[in-house]
């Protein structure tokens, strides 16, 4: 019986990032409560990624929930041209409020990488509209963000992306500013300037590349460069975006605002996919004209879908409580106070930390990879033990639900600290690439 649906599932679905070959069976879930998932076998497992970091506030948030329901007896979709409803025009005011004064507009997707792939045509057409063709795209090495064509082309090449490599479009890759590159990166800018239509970027962290951390005074730097060159820059913030570096937004680290900035993920909670690119009146007004052809043409069956506002209004309503500001901060600090305690480990290295994310990795004698085998290793140790961590090969990290109490921190560390003194490292020999390897 508690078989049944695993074979049901195998028998019918792809999953994501997966090697259906040799993958074990997933894990069925029959219900959740706040950062606790359950499975049919009554296991219970502390989300510690908050499900691939898109659940802020635990699941089935009952205040999410019936926003929700009263929404679905009222209007569950509608279609978003010519058309409009409360609950996006309700969702994009309490948005604009809380970022860069300079977001006047908002355009609605459904996920972070189609609210990438709209923003990329944003920059591009807004050349176009203003008589200039600019057809470069400015990035950081070991980007990412997404796996549609656009997003994958502005994200670090990898053996994810090689088999598509000659349908990718021109991007210049430069590596996260530093005070000791940040005047090489300048001059490779102001070389190419006259060609670039934007600059992309993952503000602070850059999640899925290993969590990797760059300093808020370097990237504002590097901004405020970008736009003496009037370069475009779009502040990918499906990650990083609605308190994830301890702050609302990445961009209140910083001292320069983007011209566009893009969200997901944390965007309804978790509770159901959305997507949202924002931008400023100038890259708006460039859209209006009297000539149709200069219209933005995107759109999505799912524009502004009700539903989806109505999660994302519930849901921003229990990050700017009280209650909610106070875990965030509470995480953070506790998280800091734990980083000391995983530095001293002889198997751990790279202690990083920006807000509510806490990245390490684990020394196995080979290359930092995502396709080190000590990773799926690791997952089924924390998973033993009732904990879902999701490694980055030999890189791990917890984004825990804001939720989540002291005394369940403290389980996880406890189990941290546990694995990591007694784990035995595999023997295999890695995949020869990097996690990404520019080409």
């Amino acid at each position: 019986m508690h078989n049944e649906l695993k074979n049901r599932d195998k028998a019918v679905n792809w999953h994501p990032y997966t090697q259906m070959q040799t993958a074990k069976d997933a894990i069925p879930i029959v219900r959740g409560k706040g950062v606790y998932l359950y499975d049919n076998e009554g296991r219970e497992y502390i989300d510690a990624i908050s499900s691939w970091w898109v659940t802020l506030h635990g699941h089935a948030h009952p205040h999410i929930a019936q926003r929700v329901g009263e929404q679905l007896n009222t209007l569950e979709q509608v279609i978003f041209a010519g058309f409009t409803h409360e609950p996006a025009i309700h969702l994009s005011e309490n948005l604009l409020k809380l970022l860069p004064e300079n977001q006047q507009k908002v355009f609605y997707s459904d996920n972070g990488s189609t609210a990438v792939e709209v923003a990329l045509k944003m920059c591009i057409q807004y050349a176009h509209n203003r008589g200039k063709e600019k057809t470069k795209i400015l990035a950081f090495k070991n980007a990412y963000h997404g796996d549609t064509f656009g997003a994958m082309s502005v994200s670090g090449r990898s053996v994810w992306t090689q088999p598509f490599k000659d349908l990718l479009f021109d991007v210049v890759f430069v590596d996260v500013p530093t005070p000791e590159n940040l005047e090489y990166v300048k001059h490779i800018i102001l070389e190419l300037k006259d060609e670039i239509a934007c600059f992309i970027y993952e503000p602070l962290v850059q999640g899925a590349a290993g969590m990797l951390m760059h300093n808020a005074e370097d990237l504002s730097e590097l901004m405020k460069f970008c736009r003496m060159q009037e370069i475009l820059m779009i502040q990918d913030e499906v990650f990083t975006g609605f308190g994830r570096t301890g702050k609302l937004f990445a961009a209140d680290h910083l001292s320069e605002q983007p011209d566009i900035m893009c969200f997901s993920k944390g965007l309804t909670g978790g509770t159901m996919p959305m997507g949202v690119t924002t931008c400023s009146d100038d890259i708006y007004n460039t859209f209006l004209s009297d000539d149709k052809y200069k219209t933005l043409f995107h759109g999505h069956s799912f524009t502004a879908n009700p539903l989806a506002c109505s999660a994302a209004l519930a849901s921003m309503e229990l990050l700017l409580s009280e209650s909610t500001q106070s875990n965030i901060q509470r995480i953070t600090e506790k998280h800091r106070q734990f980083a000391k305690v995983l530095s001293t480990l002889d198997q751990v290295e790279n202690v990083r930390q920006t807000g509510t994310i806490l990245a390490w990795e684990y020394t196995t004698g080979k290359e930092t990879s995502y396709f080190n085998e000590i990773g799926k290793l690791l997952y089924e140790e924390f998973l033993q033990t009732g904990i879902l961590i999701r490694p980055l090969g030999n890189i791990l990290y917890l984004v825990p639900p804001y939720c989540i109490t002291e005394e369940e921190l403290d389980i996880v560390y406890a189990q941290i600290i546990k694995i990591s003194s007694s784990f035995e490292y595999p023997k295999t020999a890695d995949a020869p690439a990097n996690f990404l390897q520019e080409k």
